[in-house]
Parts: structure tokens; sequence; C-alpha cells
């Protein structure tokens, strides 16, 4: 009997061990499972139209190559930091046989310029006071502006709003008569008040909601949606 109860309380002892060891295995990887980048992705969004997707899914969609025909003619405005807003603006151009136009800082900005995790520079001056703001431009005026009735307004996101390089050129032409289509680069903001902004901004034109394309969009995909709006 007493060997009996031994061994029974060995088992028992040996059972308790397991479960304790199963226990503190559940725990360690919970808390592994709450950790993500979340943070540090939502920071993406300073003074740069550039992102790395080659996680991106090919959407196998077949191409839409029919231009839109509309009933005036078609511009394509952009500023572009790093290329990613230029790609969409041939984008779009091409879709719509509309003209480019490209806007241009007269003091370019470089690439430490654009750094908006050193406090010191220029971007991130310029952010932190506004009044920095006011970029001048190589020139805002474009050729036979009039004959245009339907604008396209491209920029890349800084900070959640329109890199104010294109405060400058919206601010200095009259959009009377024009149909204003905002369009934006960001690798995680979305298009968010910047198209509302830039329409306050304007003071004239009759602005239209505005698109964000992810950073290195497909061609695919900006030609659905400028063949959705109805040109």
């Amino acid at each position: 009997m007493k060997a009996k109860k031994i061994i029974s309380m060995l088992l028992v002892g040996v059972t308790a061990l397991g479960l304790l060891a199963g226990c503190s295995f559940n725990t360690d990887d919970t808390q592994n499972a709450g950790t993500d980048n979340t943070a540090t992705e939502e920071n993406q969004d300073g003074p740069a139209d550039s992102s790395d997707d080659a996680d991106a899914a090919q959407s196998g969609t077949e191409e839409n190559t029919d231009a839109v025909s509309g009933s005036g003619n078609i511009l394509v405005v952009y500023y572009s930091a790093t290329g990613n807003t230029e790609e969409v603006a041939n984008y779009i151009a091409d879709t719509t046989g509309g003209d480019l136009f490209e806007v241009e800082p007269a003091e370019p900005y470089t690439d430490d310029d654009l750094n908006w995790t050193d406090d010191n520079s220029r971007v991130s001056q310029e952010y932190a006071d506004e009044s920095l703001r006011d970029v001048e431009l190589v020139t805002t005026e474009v050729e036979n502006w009039d004959s245009y009735d339907t604008v396209f307004i491209g920029y890349p996101i800084w900070w959640g709003i329109a890199a104010w390089p294109m405060n400058t050129f919206v601010e200095n032409n009259d959009f009377t008569g024009k149909t204003v289509i905002p369009f934006c680069t960001s690798s995680s903001s979305g298009i968010g008040d910047s198209g509302t902004l830039l329409a306050d901004l304007a003071g004239t034109g009759d602005w239209q909601d505005g698109e964000r394309f992810r950073s290195g969009a497909d061609e695919a995909d900006v030609q659905e949606w400028v063949n959705g709006l109805g040109l």
C-alpha cells in the first residue's frame, strides 16, 4: 500500500509540473503575438512619395487602354518629390490624352532636404513653421491655361496634407470654369482633406473628390479610376 501511495504522489507531481510548463509557454506566445509595427508604418508619410511595394499583389486585371474622351482639353499638373507622383501623372495623361505640367520649386529639394526624420532638414523646418511653406516655383504660368476645361492636380502627401509646393501653383492660378480633380501618392496615409484645403486656397473651380494611390501604383488601377470618372 505504501508503495502505491508513493507512486500515486509521484504521478500527481509529474502532472502538475507538466501543466505549469504548458501555461508558461502559452503566456509567452500571447505576448509575442501582440507585437507589431503599426506605429512605425503610420509614421512613414513624411515628405516622400516613395515606398517599396514589392509585396503588392498583381491584380491580373486586363488593362483598359481606351482613352477617356472629354468635351474639352485636359491638363495634368503635378509636383513629384521622388518620382511616384510623376509616374501616376503620366498614366493619367496617357489615358486621357491630356497635357502635362510639372510644378518645379526654384530651389529643388535634395534627398537631405526631404529627410523628414531630421528635425533640421528643410521640410521639417517648413512643417514646423508654416510661414516657410511659401515655396517659390520656376513658373506658375501654364501655356494656353484658359483652353483647359479639366485639370488634374497631383502631389505626394506630406504630414497628411498636399506637399506645399503645390500650394503656390494653386494660389497663383484662376480655376474659374474648370473641373479640378486631385490625386495623390502615399505609402500609407489617405488623401484626407488635402484636396479640400487646396480648393480653399484656390477659391475658384469645381473641385471633385480626389483619389489616393500607393507609391508604385499599377497603371491599370490608375486607368480604371480615370475611366470611371465619366469625363
